[in-house]
């Protein structure tokens, strides 16, 4: 039986809860967030205790075996540093950390507490993504050669407005499209060089656009482009090699929708992909970071590659900055 301590109750730190919630194997220990009032109703939901703070709960709760991040991005190195240095397994939200000098101070702290350090680029455990990668290590299009994704929606609202601060958050690339930076990644190996365009939300908020070129070591080409501009979330690829393409599109499951702005999808925080499928991507996810715990297994996305997905998306936005190609490698 794991004992897990979500902290932040969020978007994400909410779907976190309730896959744990679900499991016969977990005891959600507790929920911590600094507005308690407003997430009451969601720890009696889940029949958890909720803390106002980090300290207040593990002061008052009898075992924690696994500590699950999900925090605004500049608050990440502060409360895994807390959990690994109290002996407790880790599980992150991405990004790993705000700059790379944190992600590896991150890293290296866990190793040395001997706890294990897990970062949920959730998209590995989407059906569509992982039979495509599937589809390519079997040589379904030949040799793959372009590839395009997109994904974006409405701009995230969320406790205080930290999204809008770029200082802390980096914005849609580090934040969003490195999703597909890791799946990219996983599909294709390292990339060499990277070149992007994009708002870095000089004067356009609440919108956000943003267009990265990777070119990886192998010579393959990816355009990746994220918006916040967006009414409705979606998100979609299209991967083309000699002998086929590969395409997927999430808006195509849904008929279409006339949305006016300030609509269904400004509401909430950070954008959560559904899925129809009983055991969704986040549970999966959560249960197969548990497995490894327990089983002592190598997870499916470790820690380092969740440190080179951040060096894409900060390669990404350096180029942005200075309209020059950046090399990785």
């Amino acid at each position: 039986m794991f004992h897990v301590l979500v902290i932040g109750a969020g978007t994400m730190g909410s779907t976190h809860a309730a896959a744990y919630a679900a499991m016969d194997n977990v005891k959600l220990v507790g929920i911590v967030d600094i507005q308690t009032e407003k997430y009451v109703g969601l720890a009696q939901r889940l029949n958890a205790p909720i803390f106002a703070t980090y300290e207040d709960a593990m002061t008052n709760i009898e075992q924690v075996d696994i500590v699950d991040i999900c925090l605004p991005t500049y608050l990440h190195k502060i409360y895994v540093k807390k959990a690994a240095n109290a002996g407790k397994h880790v599980i992150c939200e991405k990004p790993l950390a705000r700059n790379l000098e944190d992600a590896r101070e991150i890293i290296e702290v866990c190793k040395q507490n001997n706890v294990k350090l897990f970062v949920g680029h959730v998209l590995r455990f989407f059906p569509e993504y992982k039979e495509a990668k599937a589809q390519l290590d079997q040589g379904a299009i030949g040799n793959p050669a372009i590839v395009r994704t997109t994904r974006g929606g409405a701009f995230p609202q969320a406790w205080n407005h930290w999204y809008a601060d770029f200082q802390n958050s980096g914005g849609l690339v580090l934040d969003m499209i490195i999703h597909d930076f890791d799946f990219l990644r996983w599909c294709f190996g390292d990339v060499e060089r990277v070149y992007a365009k994009g708002l870095l939300g000089r004067g356009s908020y609440p919108l956000e656009y943003s267009l990265v070129t990777l070119r990886f070591v192998n010579g393959i080409i990816a355009h990746v482009e994220g918006t916040w501009s967006h009414e409705s979330f979606s998100m979609k690829f299209e991967i083309a090699g000699k002998t086929g393409i590969l395409d997927y599109d999430s808006s195509k499951d849904q008929p279409l929708v006339a949305v006016s702005r300030g609509g269904r999808g400004s509401s909430g925080g950070v954008a959560v992909p559904e899925s129809p499928l009983k055991e969704n991507p986040y549970y999966t996810e959560l249960k197969h970071f548990l497995s490894c715990i327990e089983k002592g297994n190598d997870p499916i996305v470790s820690a380092e590659d969740a440190f080179e997905a951040m060096r894409i998306a900060l390669a990404a936005i350096e180029s942005m900055q200075t309209g020059q190609q950046i090399t990785l490698r």
